[in-house]
């Protein structure tokens, strides 16, 4: 009796076994998907491309580590336009060598955004400047899209975005060719110096050209021209003269004579 137990409750277990590993199968809650990769910045921009200057300026000012943080610890993620090293090279003014730290630090804030942004993004982006800056307060930036040329206006620059650098969620890493300079710092841009007026036209180039210039000859008075057509006439009115009286003094002679 007791084997005859056991058999029939062996046979309902294996029965019963397919749908209990379902339920509990069904039970489970999905495998989570694999997180964004790890962006090492330090790596990034040491490798990437000739960004020695932006990646000494972020070390020494602390920014850095804020940008690796927003990169990998948010769910907003990070933007950053980087400009090369010729960018810094070539800056005259304003310069860069008379600022303090926390000057140093908000400039380099404000080449960020804190959010990640792929490069079709920056079209409808251009519809919502001025766009907030990691700097924050009203160091903005404006950007353009003209026909996929996108350009990042800080007032005193306006350099395009020259090529991506990276871009893979959650940062995004442009090349620009000049330094944004927020005007928190350094004021509004100085005005472009007026144009020059045209130089005056020589007064030799006012004189008609020689083919339009009148002729000496055609000026000069048709009285003389006729005085020397006229000479060899009264000339000849001359000698027939002097020849009439010399023949009347002849014949007066003559007439004495018989």
């Amino acid at each position: 009796m007791a084997l005859a137990t056991m058999l029939v409750v062996t046979t309902l277990l294996i029965v019963s076994a397919p749908s209990t590993m379902a339920k509990t199968a069904e039970t489970l809650p999905p495998a989570p998907s694999p997180g964004p990769e790890f962006v090492n910045l330090t790596e990034l921009l040491t490798n990437a491309g000739p960004f020695h200057t932006f990646l000494k300026y972020l070390t020494q000012t602390q920014v850095l580590q804020t940008f690796q943080d927003q990169a990998n610890n948010t769910v907003q993620g990070i933007t950053i336009f980087v400009p090369k090293d010729s960018a810094f090279s070539s800056l005259k003014k304003p310069s860069l060598s008379n600022i303090t730290q926390d000057q140093l630090k908000t400039l380099l804030l404000y080449h960020a955004f804190p959010k990640y942004y792929s490069f079709t993004d920056f079209k409808n982006l251009s519809n919502s400047n001025p766009v907030s800056t990691f700097a924050g307060g009203q160091n903005t930036l404006n950007v353009t899209d003209a026909s996929g040329l996108i350009r990042v206006n800080s007032g005193w620059s306006n350099p395009k975005i020259s090529s991506s650098v990276y871009s893979a969620y959650p940062a995004a890493v442009y090349q620009i060719d000049s330094v944004l300079i927020p005007a928190a710092i350094f004021g509004t841009a100085p005005p472009l110096p007026p144009a020059l007026a045209p130089a005056p036209t020589p007064v030799s180039d006012l004189t008609p050209p020689s083919d339009l210039a009148p002729s000496v000859n055609n000026l000069a008075p048709k009285s003389s021209g006729s005085a020397n057509t006229a000479s060899p006439s009264a000339s000849n009115v001359i000698s027939i003269g002097v020849f009439s009286y010399l023949a009347a003094a002849i014949s007066a002679c003559l007439m004495l004579v018989l």
